[in-house]
C-alpha cells in the first residue's frame, strides 16, 4: 500500500506541474515518512547514485557541445552539407537530417539540438520554399538521432543506472543512428518529391572543397571521440575530458568565434544545466532503491512473463510500455524509473542488456516527437511559429520511419550487437 500511495503521490505532483526531479524526491520522502524509514537513507541513497565515475562524461560532453556550438560549428555542419546535397531534391531538408546526424557527434542530446540548428534551419527551409509544418516536423524529428549516435547523455544515464557498459552502447548506437538517419532521409525524399519542393545547383569540386576546408576541424571531433573510444585508447569519461579540451582550442584558436572571456559564461550555463540533472539523477536513485525494496522490478516482470512466454510479444509489450512512458515523462527520469524495471523482463527472455538499452532509449527519443507533449516537436513548432496539431500531423510519416527503425532493432539483435562483437 506504501508503494502504491507513493505512484499516486507521484503522479498527482506530476499533474499539478511540479518538476520531475521533486515529483520522485516528494513522492520518496513520503514513501520513507510513512514507513517510519529513516531519512538518512534518503541522503545516503542520493549520494551512491550521483558517486560515479561514469556520470563525470555528462558535464563534459555537454561543456563540448556549447564549446563548440559557440564557437560557430553549427554554421560549418550546414555549409557541409549544403555543399554535397544542394543538388538533390529536398536538398535543405535532406541537409537538416544530416547536419543533425553530425551533430549528433557532439551534443549527444535532442533538444540541444533541436535549438542549435533549429533556429537557423527552419527559418532558411521557410524561405526557400518548403511549407513551416514540414521544416518543424524534419528539424524535430531528426533531432531524435542525437541521443543514439554517441556521444550520448541517455547512454550513459541507462549505463550508471543499470550497470550496461557505456562504451559497448556508444559503439551499438553508431549504427542504429546511421539506420535512422538513412530512414529519415527516406521519407524527407519522398516527401520532396511529391510536394516539388525545391533542389538548387549542384556546388563545383572546388566549392566542396572549401566547405570541408572550412569544416574539417568540426568533422574530426566526433571521429577523434568514436576512434578513441573504439580503440580502447581512453574510456567514454575520459573521451569527454579529451572533447572539451578540443572544443576550447577549435573554438578560441582555430575558428576564433569564442574568445577566453566567454568561457566563464559558457562554463556557467553549462554547470546550471548538469546541476538540475545531477539532482534528478541523485532523487532518482532513492526511487529506485524504494522499488527494489518493494520487488517492484521482480513483480512486473513475473506479471509479464505470466500473460506470455512468447518472447516477440513481451519485446512488443516492452516498447509499447516505454512508448506511453515517453509520450508524458522527459526521457531522462523516464531511463532512471523504467530501465530498472523493465531490463529483468528483457534478459529473461534472452535479450542482451546492451540490445535493451538501444531498444529502450530510441522508444523514449521517439517519444520527443509523439503527441500529446512531443517536447522536440513543440520546441521546433514555438521557433517556427507554428500551430502544435500542424506539427504533430506533419511529423506523422517521419514518426511511422522512426518505428520501423525501432522495431528493426528490436528483433534484429544483430544490428545493435554487431559493432560492439567486433571490438569485443
Amino acid at each position: 500500500m506504501a508503494a502504491l500511495a507513493m505512484f499516486i503521490l507521484f503522479l498527482v505532483l506530476l499533474f499539478l506541474g511540479v518538476p520531475i526531479a521533486f515529483s520522485i524526491g516528494g513522492a520518496s520522502l513520503f514513501y520513507l515518512l510513512i514507513k517510519h524509514l529513516p531519512l538518512v537513507i534518503m541522503a545516503q541513497k542520493f549520494f551512491s547514485g550521483i558517486n560515479s565515475y561514469t556520470l563525470l562524461c555528462i558535464p563534459g560532453f555537454m561543456l563540448a557541445g556549447s564549446l563548440m556550438n559557440g564557437g560557430g560549428i553549427t554554421k560549418r555542419i550546414m555549409d557541409f552539407c549544403n555543399a554535397f546535397l544542394g543538388h538533390i531534391r529536398g536538398s535543405l531538408a535532406l541537409v537538416n537530417v544530416a547536419a543533425s546526424t553530425l551533430f549528433a557527434g557532439i551534443s549527444g542530446t535532442a533538444i540541444a539540438d533541436v535549438c542549435s540548428l533549429g533556429s537557423m534551419e527552419i527559418p532558411a527551409m521557410v524561405r526557400d520554399g518548403y511549407d513551416d509544418d514540414f521544416s518543424v516536423a524534419v528539424t524535430a524529428t531528426s533531432s531524435v538521432i542525437g541521443p543514439i549516435i554517441p556521444p550520448s547523455v541517455p547512454m550513459v544515464i541507462a549505463g550508471a543506472c543499470v550497470s550496461i557498459s557505456v562504451g559497448k552502447m556508444f559503439q551499438a548506437g553508431i549504427l542504429v543512428g546511421i539506420l535512422l538517419s538513412l530512414s529519415l532521409c527516406v521519407a524527407t525524399y519522398i516527401i520532396s518529391v511529391k510536394r516539388g519542393y525545391p533542389k538548387h545547383e549542384k556546388t563545383s569540386r572546388h566549392g566542396k572543397w572549401i566547405a570541408f576546408k572550412n569544416a574539417i576541424w568540426a568533422l574530426i571531433m566526433p571521429l577523434l571521440l568514436l576512434g578513441g573510444i573504439l580503440s580502447g585508447v581512453f574510456t567514454p569519461t575520459e573521451a569527454s575530458i579529451v572533447t572539451c579540451v578540443y572544443a576550447l582550442i577549435v573554438g578560441v584558436y582555430i575558428y576564433k568565434e569564442i574568445t577566453w572571456k566567454d568561457v566563464p559564461r559558457i562554463i556557467w550555463e553549462n554547470m546550471r544545466s548538469c546541476a538540475s540533472l545531477i539532482v534528478l539523477i541523485g532523487l532518482a536513485n532513492v526511487f529506485a532503491y524504494i522499488l527494489t525494496l518493494e520487488r517492484i522490478p521482480q513483480m512486473v516482470a513475473t506479471a509479464i512473463l505470466s500473460l506470455t512466454q512468447n518472447r516477440y510479444v513481451i519485446i512488443l509489450m516492452i516498447n509499447v510500455l516505454l512508448l506511453f512512458v515517453g509520450m508524458f515523462m522527459e526521457s531522462l527520469a523516464a531511463i532512471l524509473i523504467t530501465f530498472p524495471v523493465l531490463l529483468p523482463v528483457a534478459t529473461a527472455i534472452g535479450m542482451d542488456p546492451i540490445q535493451f538499452g538501444l531498444m529502450g532509449i530510441l522508444n523514449l527519443m521517439i517519444g520527443l516527437t509523439t503527441p500529446p507533449v512531443g517536447m522536440c516537436v513543440c520546441t521546433a513548432a514555438q521557433i517556427g511559429h507554428v500551430s502544435v496539431y500542424r506539427s504533430f500531423k506533419a511529423n506523422t510519416p517521419f514518426l511511422i520511419a522512426s518505428l520501423v527503425v525501432l522495431m528493426l532493432v528490436s528483433f534484429v539483435p544483430n544490428i545493435t550487437l554487431a559493432i560492439p562483437r567486433m571490438f569485443a
